[in-house]
């Protein structure tokens, strides 16, 4: 069973990734193509955080976080290979349109890593709601 505090601290880090999401649909609609998918990025780091969260867990490195996701949640069967790429996806484009210089980032591009990370924000807290039950 969580605790109040815990509790409180994944349900903050679940709106933080819905707010990441409204954020990136809002930006992409004003065309500001690389803050929508920064933001659709940071939308699955904060549900990653959730999760982590749960088990005690945290970093403040993406990198650390990813690799814990894909260790405990991938490689065990609870979130697809999918799930993964999709995250690594997202995170080398961010990382791509953030530092590298002269990078462009489509429409097409941005459209679809905030479709992915909706259903990865909404495949998460599918996987807290199974916690919470137990």
């Amino acid at each position: 069973m969580m605790s109040e505090n815990l509790k409180a601290l994944v349900l903050y880090r679940i709106e933080q990734a819905e707010e990441s999401l409204e954020a990136a649909r809002v930006l992409l609609e004003q065309q500001l193509i690389r803050s929508a998918s920064n933001r659709a990025y940071y939308a699955m780091f904060y549900a990653i955080l959730a999760l982590l969260a749960t088990e005690k867990k945290e970093t403040s490195k993406h990198s650390g976080a990813i690799s814990l996701f894909d260790r405990d949640y991938v490689k065990t069967g609870l979130f697809s290979r999918e799930c993964s790429r999709w995250l690594h996806d997202a995170f080398d484009l961010r990382q791509r349109s953030d530092y590298a210089p002269q990078t462009e980032v489509s429409e097409d591009q941005a459209l679809e890593v905030l479709e992915r990370a909706a259903t990865f924000v909404k495949d998460v807290k599918e996987r807290l709601e199974k916690t919470w039950a137990r």
